[in-house]
């Protein structure tokens, strides 16, 4: 039987990757230590979702390992050998508020534990894809430097400007404000490239705008449209962080990004490199997210305003989709933000309003 291991598989996009590649029959392998808990408390932790998976998912079987340990992991690619078709890591430590708190360890799960899984790999199943969530951070501050225009409720890139339908892969990641986070994911991003041109691996680092969907752990420093809703739902307060409210995020639902990991599965590359997100179809301001969440629920957000907003931070970032969809023809956004939101909101309201 042919194997997948999906590194964070109790996480937004792991659980997504789980469901949909345990449907072709393979074995899926996941690797989940909960750090998600560590990182954000108990709001945060994904153990809800690991027990539905494994509930539901016959053929999931779960590893509550550390991707840190190498010689854990090397236990678990050595079992499976040649029979691993597929590798899909999501496992991180998502955010750049947190990553200052603790640089080592940020950088020892984003960096080493990176590093873990491609030596595995290399190691025993070579030729198996290896697919790795990397994030727009990698560019680090350099889009807010990009011509932007104040509108009133968000803000936006001159039209004429060679970005207007989003940033692409040419921006450089060099010379930039990154944050830590943005630090170890750079690393890791470039591990993932090299080891596919070092070794001729089949990797790919997909640079993610904002990932979210209905599985999505919210807390407030990571998962910006899960906890919008959730604090819609509960009254809990919301904070917004500097640029008026009107920063723009592209918002991509966990379903059609593993549906673009699925295409480069079928037909994998060497060392390639995508920006994924939701692109000029799905994208939103803060003040616009609140204002569909408040749509949604019938109710008034407890949101309030700081002047200062995080470190490195974008103003205006939408994701170029070009590159993956010439490439990839059968592949395209099937969720705008209303829909994301709107699922979101049925899924967790009864859990929400019970905790």
């Amino acid at each position: 039987m042919s194997v997948v291991i999906i590194t964070g598989s109790a996480g937004l996009i792991g659980s997504e990757a789980v469901r949909f590649f345990a449907k072709f029959g393979m074995h899926v392998v996941g690797i989940d230590n909960d750090m998600r808990k560590f990182f954000f408390g108990d709001e945060a932790s994904t153990t809800w979702n690991r027990q539905i998976l494994q509930a539901e998912v016959k053929n999931y079987e779960h590893c509550d390992i550390d991707i840190r340990d190498s010689t854990k992991v090397e236990k678990i690619f050595k079992r499976f050998g040649k029979a691993i078709s597929l590798i899909i890591h999501t496992a991180a430590q998502p955010s750049h508020d947190w990553a200052v708190r603790d640089p080592f360890t940020d950088f020892s799960v984003n960096a080493n534990g990176t590093l873990n899984l491609l030596q595995a790999t290399r190691d025993y199943c070579l030729e198996a894809p290896f697919i790795f969530t990397s994030t727009n951070k990698v560019y680090g501050d350099l889009p807010n430097y990009l011509p932007l225009v104040e509108l009133e409720k968000r803000w936006e890139i001159e039209p004429s400007h060679k970005y207007d339908s989003g940033i692409s892969e040419d921006m450089s990641i060099d010379q930039s404000k990154h944050s830590l986070f943005g630090a170890s994911k750079v690393a890791a991003d470039v591990l993932v490239q090299e080891y596919g041109r070092y070794f001729d691996m089949k990797t790919v680092s997909f640079r993610g705008g904002c990932l979210t969907g209905p599985s999505h752990s919210g807390t407030q420093l990571h998962g910006f449209l899960a906890y919008l809703m959730k604090c819609a739902v509960t009254g809990k307060p919301y904070t917004i962080f500097g640029y008026k409210g009107k920063q723009v995020r592209d918002n991509i639902h966990s379903s059609d990004l593993i549906s673009a990991f699925y295409e480069f599965y079928k037909s994998p590359s060497v060392a390639a490199v995508y920006n994924i997100g939701g692109g000029r179809e799905s994208n939103c301001s803060m003040l616009e997210a609140i204002d569909i969440c408040q749509e949604i629920t019938g109710k008034q957000m407890n949101d309030s305003y700081t002047d200062e907003n995080r470190i490195g931070d974008h103003i205006w970032y939408i994701s170029d989709l070009s590159k993956f969809k010439a490439q990839y023809p059968d592949w395209s956004i099937k969720y705008d933000v209303k829909q994301i939101l709107r699922e979101i909101y049925e899924y967790n309201i009864e859990r929400w309003t019970r905790e």
